[in-house]
């Protein structure tokens, strides 16, 4: 159970890290009372903002589940690199950015180093 909130941590970093892409503080700073639930020019400034908040308190919640029983120097390096992937697969998948042959070769050694530290890390307890 420790891997799979290890993995929801990582999904909430990788939403929150696009929260933060999206976040503008001087949209925010012009926000206006009468304009904050608007649909057109309300929501797109503190939705990124909600998102931090929510998605923020998700990753610290899952994080510490998980490093309750997976060492916390694995689960940080697991952590780490699976957000990044998560990451580099949303930019490719809406984002429209495309991947070069030398990082797909450098997210396999990733892959590779998660890989070895879940099956031969030390043992969750």
């Amino acid at each position: 159970m420790a891997w799979l909130y290890l993995l929801i941590a990582a999904a909430f970093e990788a939403a929150w890290t696009f929260c933060l892409k999206f976040m503008k503080f001087s949209d925010l700073k012009a926000l206006r009372w009468n304009s904050v639930l608007s649909l057109q020019y309300g929501l797109p400034v503190w939705l990124p903002f909600l998102g931090y908040i929510l998605f923020g308190i998700g990753n610290i919640y899952f994080f510490s589940l998980s490093i309750k029983s997976v060492p916390t120097a694995v689960a940080y390096a697991v952590w780490t690199a699976v957000t990044l992937i998560l990451i580099k697969i949303v930019e490719m998948t809406f984002l429209g950015e495309r991947l070069s042959y030398m990082e797909i070769f450098f997210m396999l050694l990733i892959m590779t180093g998660v890989l070895g530290l879940k099956f031969y890390g030390p043992q969750v307890k």
